[in-house]
């Protein structure tokens, strides 16, 4: 509002309104996309979170601030992860407006957050300088929330926009994911900050010699090493079979399907071999006898360790079943096997209250069981490996929780659920983020892709051309010691924002 001579406050256009306090947010929303997977953009996200910040300096009202915040909320997400979508309807045979509003709806819930966070601004900081000082602080606390709440969504965390090639990723070994996304969160403030002031002061001068303090910590964050080969490489074989996904469980292809996998194995190169998740339609125990020992005998006279991505059943008292998402290990002296701890809502298990989606959702296999929280990792080569299986490895504490003792993390996926999307270029990328924060090489073997060889650094060092059927062989050296994140986990991060918090509040007018 602008106030006139004498008289009341005037009110602001609401065409000013719309454009500057809602559209402009989404477009700055939607525009963060390209600092992820697979354009890696990475100055993207820092200047459309300023322009976030810049709107919430001028929101006149805690509802106008927080509209402005859905707002981005919205693009971001509807942009990031519209892949949904395909999942739902493509694979899930969810009627298309049925699966477009569930989409929708999935997007508008995930964009509370940064409108939750500009709710918060503008109700506790009334000044624009102390907003600016609160905002990084805010919005990446409620974009924490939003990995833990309802058993947590942290896909597209700000900081992983930044790995592997943004000095900002220097961060991640000392502060995960969330500390990333402070550092980028804390550089769009002082865009915004420079943004808005006028001409050149000792402010304009503190404020570009800050900006560049963050990028040369972040740059700086890279030299110490945290880690060091606990031996020798191992050659590790990663399967990527390319079925269908809606062929997959068709009886008609289950045997084409156990004769090219073990085709794969027995001509693949490494010393283990990994198959994707789920890669064989068939429960363990339900696999033909002959066909696993035909894997085991294959495994003793050429010395390799084959895990395979399956499903295991218990049988439990009353007539029913468990059943686990699980890696196993095949060898001669019996299995070892990782059970998924972390299940994905409605694909894998159905929330209390929620039975009737299963009405028009036909997804196989959605009512999981979870792993023990605390598993030993399996033995591969002499190698301790932790195991996160599919979406377990976009959570960082959760892979930190696997050290120090796994050397390498493996992780087995099937992201063919999402077809030819950016879902599985993020997904690597998250990957990557956990081998910056563990200092650990991460494995990943995947149905459809990205099926990828990552080192310390977040590099991919090795990947195969998605929606193709080969192997990859990588060279994979194990890794002992751990990272201050490997140490603390989010502790660091949130530590970070209190600090941050407490300096705005005495800012606060």
């Amino acid at each position: 509002m602008t106030r006139g001579a004498g008289g009341p406050p005037a009110r602001e256009p609401a065409a000013r309104i719309l454009a500057f306090g809602l559209l402009l947010p989404l477009a700055a929303g939607a525009a963060c996309v390209f600092g992820f997977a697979p354009f890696h953009a990475w100055l993207v996200p820092i200047i459309a979170l300023a322009t976030l910040f810049h709107v919430w300096t001028r929101s006149r009202s805690v509802l106008q601030a927080a509209l402005s915040g859905f707002a981005f909320g919205l693009g971001y997400f509807l942009t990031g992860v519209s892949w949904v979508y395909v999942s739902l309807h493509d694979f899930g045979g969810m009627p298309a407006i049925l699966a477009a509003l569930a989409t929708f709806l999935f997007c508008a819930y995930l964009a509370i957050f940064p409108a939750g966070a500009g709710a918060l601004l503008a109700r506790w900081f009334p000044a624009p300088r102390a907003r600016l000082i609160a905002a990084p602080a805010l919005f990446v606390l409620l974009e924490w929330v939003r990995g833990w709440l309802f058993t947590g969504f942290p896909w597209l965390t700000l900081g992983t926009s930044q790995v592997p090639a943004s000095p900002l990723a220097g961060f991640a070994p000392y502060v995960g994911a969330y500390g990333t996304s402070l550092a980028v969160a804390g550089a769009a403030a002082i865009v915004a900050a420079l943004a808005g002031s006028r001409g050149w002061s000792h402010a304009r001068a503190g404020l570009a010699t800050g900006l560049a303090a963050v990028f040369l910590a972040g740059a700086g964050g890279r030299v110490p090493v945290w880690t060091e080969p606990a031996g020798p490489p191992v050659s590790m074989a990663l399967l990527q079979g390319n079925v269908p996904q809606e062929l997959k469980w068709q009886e008609e292809v289950r045997t084409r399907t156990l004769l090219a996998y073990r085709q794969m194995i027995f001509e693949a190169r490494g010393r283990v071999v990994v198959i994707p998740e789920t890669a064989l339609p068939a429960f363990l125990d339900q696999l033909p006898p002959e066909y696993l020992e035909s894997l085991r005998a294959h495994a003793r006279e050429t010395g390799k360790e084959i895990l395979l991505g399956t499903v295991e059943r218990e049988f439990q008292p009353g007539g029913e079943y468990r059943y686990y998402n699980s890696l196993v290990r095949l060898t001669g002296e019996g299995n070892a096997t990782f059970r998924k701890r972390h299940l994905v809502p409605f694909g894998e298990f159905i929330p209390p209250g929620f039975r009737w989606v299963l009405a028009v959702l036909h997804i196989p296999l959605s009512d999981f069981s979870r792993g023990a929280e605390k598993q030993a990792p399996i033995v591969a080569a002499g190698i301790p490996l932790g195991v996160a299986i599919c979406y377990e490895d976009i959570f960082g504490e959760e892979v930190a929780d696997l050290l120090p003792q796994s050397q390498v993390i493996v992780n087995v996926s099937n992201d063919a659920w999402f077809g030819k999307s950016f879902a599985a270029e993020q997904h690597l990328q998250a990957s990557q983020m956990r081998a910056l924060e563990t200092g650990r090489w991460v494995v990943r073997s995947t149905n459809t892709g990205a099926t990828a060889a990552i080192d310390t650094h977040g590099r991919v060092v090795g990947q195969l051309e998605p929606f193709t059927s080969g192997t990859l062989v990588a060279d994979v050296v194990p890794m002992r010691g751990s990272t201050p994140y490997a140490r603390i986990g989010n502790w660091g991060a949130l530590a970070l924002l209190a600090i941050v918090l407490g300096l705005a509040i005495r800012r606060r007018r």
